[in-house]
């Protein structure tokens, strides 16, 4: 047998985990292996900094919106939680948030449909009587290796499904935010949006979008007292890596930071419950970067 190339080599030396891929966006979290690690050390564990808190967020079934369901009702929030077709991860989360003694109710459906993003806002006023956070964490991507590739219907959705739903969930939440004292949105964006990344041009796009959204909405609602920030993660492990790359990516999926690993969806979920809560109460129109060292301007 001939030697091992020196660039084959080096890759089976990072090799993190078991060669794997998904055929689903955005993925679902139970196939994964390893699983991802959405429970915080016991040390960071609730101190109910959101209690009495109603809050709704997309993507919440897996991965990072997970990790946040979780985060959020250890810290006394009662939350809503919105995915596409994940039941199973949906069902389990539910039920991890439960354990911590939290109300929870999931809702499924498309958050790229202006009706569906009215409707889980309306009822999850009528189940909670209240909306105090508003998460708008879910995204899908879809790689190509040049803009040639990327057809029209791709770049629609990518847009409708990362930007546009924030838009329709946003005007549908305002009403119910405003009534609340110290509300406020947080939205994912990503590392892509400050480096760019040459085979998710248009997912890199949305997430700049988000950025540029984050800060002029923050300036909007300011004297309404809602606060907007946004968190924007760099590779962090999460379903919708199997389900958008080669088996070899995903084998040595974020050991290329200056830490050389990827992060875990709890490392995201801790800046999540600190913008929603009062300890960010001085910070709107901001980015929290969890990317494992790269240095980002802006």
């Amino acid at each position: 047998m001939a030697n091992k190339s020196k660039e084959q080599g080096d890759a089976q030396d990072k090799m993190v985990r078991p060669k794997q891929a998904q055929d689903h966006q955005p993925g679902r979290e139970f196939q994964m292996t390893p699983l991802p690690e959405w429970d915080v050390p016991d040390e960071l564990k609730g101190a109910r900094r959101l209690a009495g808190k109603v809050a709704l967020i997309t993507g919440g079934d897996s991965g990072i919106g997970r990790a946040v369901s979780v985060a959020f009702a250890r810290e006394g929030a009662k939350v809503a939680l919105v995915y596409l077709d994940e039941d199973r991860d949906a069902q389990e989360t539910c039920a991890l948030m439960e354990k911590e003694g939290a109300e929870c109710e999931i809702f499924s459906g498309d958050v790229s449909e202006p009706a569906f993003c009215q409707s889980v806002v309306e009822k999850t006023v009528a189940k909670f009587g209240q909306l105090d956070v508003l998460v708008n964490n879910a995204a899908e991507q879809h790689p190509k290796d040049s803009i040639e590739g990327i057809s029209p219907e791709q770049l629609q959705q990518t847009f409708a499904a990362n930007v546009f739903s924030m838009f329709y969930l946003t005007k549908a939440a305002l009403p119910y935010l405003e009534a609340q004292a110290d509300s406020s949105i947080i939205n994912t964006t990503s590392i892509t949006a400050y480096r760019g990344s040459p085979g998710l041009l248009d997912y890199s796009a949305s997430k700049g979008a988000i950025v540029s959204l984050t800060r002029s909405l923050s300036q909007s609602l300011v004297s309404k007292g809602i606060r907007v920030n946004a968190v924007a993660p760099g590779p962090i492990w999460t379903p919708l890596i199997p389900a958008t790359f080669s088996e070899e990516k995903v084998a040595t999926f974020g050991t290329d930071t200056p830490m050389g690993r990827a992060g875990q969806p709890w490392e995201c979920a801790t800046a999540f419950v600190f913008l929603a809560s009062r300890e960010s109460s001085y910070m709107t129109g901001q980015v929290i970067h969890i990317n494992g060292g790269e240095i980002i301007n802006g």
